[in-house]
């Protein structure tokens, strides 16, 4: 099997949407002679903030010298970002062999494996060939019956939930309290678990559908309920935070100019939790020093999170993909440009809660430009438009990324103004593409 027969493979499962259960994935690690059972995980869930926080937890665990796997979703650019160790993608050929190996057991199954299962066995199967110290393992949507979920308490080394907002309402619950119980489908009995959105999030209104005390005491119970040690990040130890288009540096108790190259001044709250979890290993025995943590956080990587993608005229990307995610680079926006209005690019989801996502943009907008992200549930551009237009803000839908990115550089370079890249995850690769085209192009006149 190729690299492109693979891809073609994983895509091509019956795939029949989100289908959520551990019986499939429970049966396909079985036959493949339950390969998660020789690794120990480091479990992140939440809604917002998971990816960074799981960037972050593995770059200092490498720093330590651990040989650390590390498990996110969606990629952003290629497919092998989903599963990499330390630091590096699945290589092509890896990536194919282990798909050739999985492929056989998974068509045996009755009830075929959904897409997500069956990346996330492959992922275990690589991982243990590799005999990885530590997996940092991103949960998909939910918790409780993620395909992640499979995992069991003696493999587990502590549960991370990042934090709650409302997303995903249709499977996970119509409520705060409700969502926060999925994530805490994920807490193992007596396995310590760490809670970082026990704060009200950075940006978020006063009058935010989501209490983060309530949504602590939902976690809290749970955990008490299974006999896990339950602790909270504390963000109310950072000091001395100075952000910027290109990181934050801050001191976090006896912690001194730790330094994180993440843009988003949401960042530091993560790395808060980061450093919590971090607490926890250590406590287990893991040997993380000051250094390592200093390193770690510095080396980290971790893209479209308010990410620069051209300097001149300015474009920045960020993942912002829901109410909280946008609320996060509304705040970020208004600190980074001093209350200035900017250029917005956005594409969302017509399932996700856009017109409240407008509301928020529409405080730091001065004009924007709406495209389709390449997804079924996407919404079309130009009823995006619409939206923004209602709400005071000048705004075209575009056939496609490229020309829109094209449109929002043209008008950046005669106003001057700055454009933020908001919305789904699924378009970064297109917009990193269009930008870098543009940039060439300008570089040959």
């Amino acid at each position: 099997m190729t690299y492109t027969e693979a891809l073609e493979y994983i895509h091509s499962v019956c795939w029949k949407g989100s289908r959520p259960g551990l019986s499939r994935i429970s049966e396909l690690c079985a036959k493949l002679g339950n390969p998660e059972k020789k690794l120990r995980f480091i479990h992140v869930a939440g809604t917002n903030g998971k990816g960074s926080t799981s960037a972050m937890t593995a770059a200092v665990l490498r720093a330590a010298g651990y040989n650390v796997g590390l498990y996110t979703s969606p990629f952003i650019v290629r497919f092998n970002e989903r599963m990499q160790i330390n630091g590096q993608d699945i290589p092509d050929a890896e990536l194919a062999s282990v798909t050739e190996y999985v492929r056989p057991f998974a068509e045996t199954m009755e009830d075929l494996p959904t897409e997500f299962e069956l990346i996330t066995a492959i992922a275990f199967v690589y991982f243990a060939n590799h005999g990885c110290d530590y997996v940092v393992l991103e949960a998909g949507m939910g918790g409780r019956l993620d395909s992640t979920n499979i995992i069991e308490a003696e493999n587990v080394a502590v549960s991370v939930i990042t934090g709650i907002a409302m997303d995903h309402t249709a499977f996970l619950g119509d409520t705060a309290e409700k969502i926060a119980a999925e994530k805490a489908g994920i807490i193992k009995a007596g396995v310590p678990v760490v809670f970082g959105g026990a704060h009200t999030p950075v940006g978020a209104k006063a009058d935010c559908e989501v209490d983060p005390q309530a949504c602590a005491a939902v976690i809290a119970a749970k955990a008490k309920e299974m006999g896990a040690p339950y602790s909270e990040s504390h963000p109310e130890m950072l000091e001395n935070v100075k952000t910027d288009i290109f990181g934050a540096e801050f001191d976090f108790g006896t912690y001194k100019g730790l330094h994180i190259p993440l843009a988003g001044v949401y960042q530091p709250y993560n790395a808060a939790t980061v450093l919590a979890v971090l607490e926890v290993l250590r406590k287990q025995g893991a040997n993380i020093t000051e250094a390592a943590v200093k390193e770690g956080l510095a080396s980290v990587k971790w893209p479209g999170r308010f990410e620069i993608l051209c300097r001149s005229p300015l474009v920045i990307s960020d993942g912002g993909h829901n109410p909280e995610g946008i609320d996060a680079a509304v705040e970020s926006a208004k600190i980074y440009f001093k209350g200035d209005k900017i250029q917005l690019l956005s594409g969302v989801m017509a399932d996700k809660d856009y017109a409240h996502m407008v509301l928020r943009m529409s405080e730091v907008a001065c004009r924007a430009f709406t495209v389709r992200p390449d997804n079924s549930r996407a919404l079309d551009s130009r009823e995006y438009a619409k939206v923004f237009v209602q709400g005071g803000v000048p705004a075209e839908g575009f056939a496609t990324v490229k020309e829109a990115v094209f449109a929002a550089m043209d008008a950046g370079r005669e106003s001057g103004k700055p454009t933020l890249c908001l919305g789904s995850l699924y378009m970064y690769g297109e917009v990193k593409a269009a930008v870098e085209e543009y940039i060439k192009m300008q570089n040959a006149e």
